[in-house]
């Protein structure tokens, strides 16, 4: 019985460093999401506005600059941003397209930072989930080796490996389904600033 416990359990951890089980297939071990993961998000995937490079530093501009951190925070709903960029726009005046083009500049370089960070937490939070898998299948491994303990019955070896195993394979089922909400994360602020260019390029 406990054996049949340790090998289930070995296998199922087993399909955690699998490609089949939701890896990326690529050579970035450390990466668990099915999403690739890609570099930064460029200006030429969502922008056909301005050159973001010859209208100046985007964090020159005060008022560019509020507004860049205000559209980029995920605090922010989709649904604001309208009256904001408008309201901007038309404070702006002459100047609105390169302002326009400032805020853009701002929004793109505060969400491949986020991004930056979100994507190196989750590859830091997978390699604490390998190390936690390792973890398991060696208490899986020692329980089934108590098997032979003779001054265990049968019974109290079950119990054993059902208190050995239990909390960490509950931070693990925990931990596991956590990730596949963060590993949407970096896909999520793609759209926002694809959806921020739209936005602005409407208004130029």
């Amino acid at each position: 019985m406990v054996r049949l416990v340790a090998f289930g359990l070995c296998a199922a951890l087993l399909g955690f460093a699998a490609p089949t089980a939701g890896w990326a297939a690529d050579d970035d071990t450390d990466w668990p999401c099915p999403q690739q993961r890609t570099g930064a998000i460029s200006a030429a995937a969502v922008w056909s506005g301005p050159d973001i490079a010859k209208t100046g530093r985007w964090d020159d501009d005060e008022e560019a600059a509020v507004l860049a951190r205000k559209l980029a925070s995920r605090r922010t709903p989709l649904d604001e941003m309208d009256g904001l960029i408008d309201a901007f726009a038309a404070k702006a005046g002459a100047d609105k397209d390169d302002r326009l083009t400032h805020v853009f500049a701002g929004v793109l370089e505060i969400v491949n930072s986020e991004r930056d960070r979100v994507m190196a937490g989750v590859a830091r939070y997978a390699r604490g989930q390998k190390r936690l898998a390792d973890k398991i299948r060696a208490e899986a491994d020692k329980i089934g080796d108590e098997q032979e303990n003779k001054d265990l019955s049968p019974a109290q070896t079950l119990d054993l490996a059902k208190t050995d195993l239990k909390w960490d394979r509950r931070i693990f089922d925990e931990r596991a389904h956590a990730l596949s909400y963060v590993c949407e994360t970096p896909t999520l602020l793609e759209r926002r600033v694809f959806e921020i260019a739209r936005k602005i390029q409407e208004r130029l």
